[in-house]
């Protein structure tokens, strides 16, 4: 029997515009299994935050299959999808944007066991809320206190135990940590992994930040402008990037020794425009590997051995499996 909490086939989510339509999400494979953690970077722009939202319904998909423990969720009505909300949540990147100012802490995350009538009584709800509280780091005291009184890392506390209030399977953590301080962001990382340990969640965490996702993510996903073009267990990612694209991506990382040197890749030429897109791979004119056949064919995704896949026409060359 598969271990397999999430498999999505074929993911496509495109937006009308008046230029033309975007692809956002163009055709995206992968499987993840219970108890794991996907990390998914990219540039801003490159379809991430999206994909997150497709697989959720909360932006519905063009086309393609979400498998939700073998059930398909593209295929179910709007009340079942309200039912499904419990095990499906989402930790939203901006903590303030997200909470309504109008309400106090208690308020914001009892809504969910409110809307779901998880408890009958106010009272039960309310202990709930506190026990909640207390998982996540927040002081009881501050159960009456509003958003705009507390500080980043308080409110996207809130936000996780929002998302943790319907004992949930599976969470995508949109950039949860991005908006917060350096110091910040290592507790925050911190108590979802132990969130993780002690309830057996599996997490799609999306981030921009390649030294963020190598700390927390057990595989790794790359994409670009809509497209997956690497995927691979963390440490292999890390070891042997393929892609151009990956290669790029880490050089970025800032070394945190004096003498040490990395090479830094810079990236040149023009971004491909994801609106009706051409065929060929959409890298190609930034990348300094690029052959004709690049700008004519759409590159495939392969498999290199040991769950590491690569779109690339050249990815047998790069590989130093």
């Amino acid at each position: 029997m598969s271990d397999a909490i999430l498999e999505v086939k074929n993911l496509k989510k495109y937006f009308n515009t008046p230029g033309g339509v975007l692809h956002a999400v163009d055709d995206v494979s992968f499987t993840l299994e219970k108890g794991r953690i996907l990390g998914v970077v990219g540039e801003s722009g490159c379809g991430k935050s999206t994909m997150g939202r497709a697989i959720l319904r909360l932006h519905e998909p063009t086309s393609g299959e979400v498998n939700f423990e073998g059930r398909d969720i593209t295929k179910i009505s709007a009340e079942e999808m309200r039912k499904l909300r419990s095990d499906m949540q989402i930790i939203f990147q901006d903590p303030f944007a997200s909470l309504n100012p109008r309400k106090s802490v208690s308020e914001l995350i009892g809504e969910p066991l409110r809307l779901h009538k998880i408890y009958k009584s106010k009272a039960e709800r309310e202990q709930h809320v506190l026990e909640l509280m207390e998982v996540v780091g927040l002081a009881e005291r501050l159960a009456n206190s509003y958003p705009h009184e507390l500080d980043g890392g308080r409110r996207q506390r809130i936000g996780i135990a929002r998302a943790l209030a319907l004992n949930p399977k599976f969470i995508v953590c949109d950039e949860p940590v991005s908006a917060l301080d350096v110091s910040i962001q290592a507790q925050i990382l911190n108590l979802l992994k132990k969130l993780k340990r002690e309830r057996g969640l599996t997490y799609m965490f999306i981030t921009h930040d390649l030294s963020v996702v190598n700390y927390f993510s057990d595989e790794i996903m790359v994409m670009y402008l809509g497209r997956m073009v690497e995927y691979a267990p963390s440490e292999e990612l890390f070891k042997n990037p393929v892609h151009p694209y990956t290669r790029a991506l880490l050089s970025a990382i800032p070394v945190p020794r004096l003498r040490s040197k990395r090479e830094r890749i810079l990236l040149k030429g023009e971004i491909t425009s994801p609106i009706n897109p051409k065929p060929g791979c959409r890298f190609a004119p930034r990348c300094a590997y690029a052959k004709e056949c690049c700008f004519k064919d759409s590159p495939e995704l392969r498999d290199l051995g040991g769950g590491h896949k690569v779109a690339c026409h050249f990815s047998q060359e790069f590989f130093k499996g």
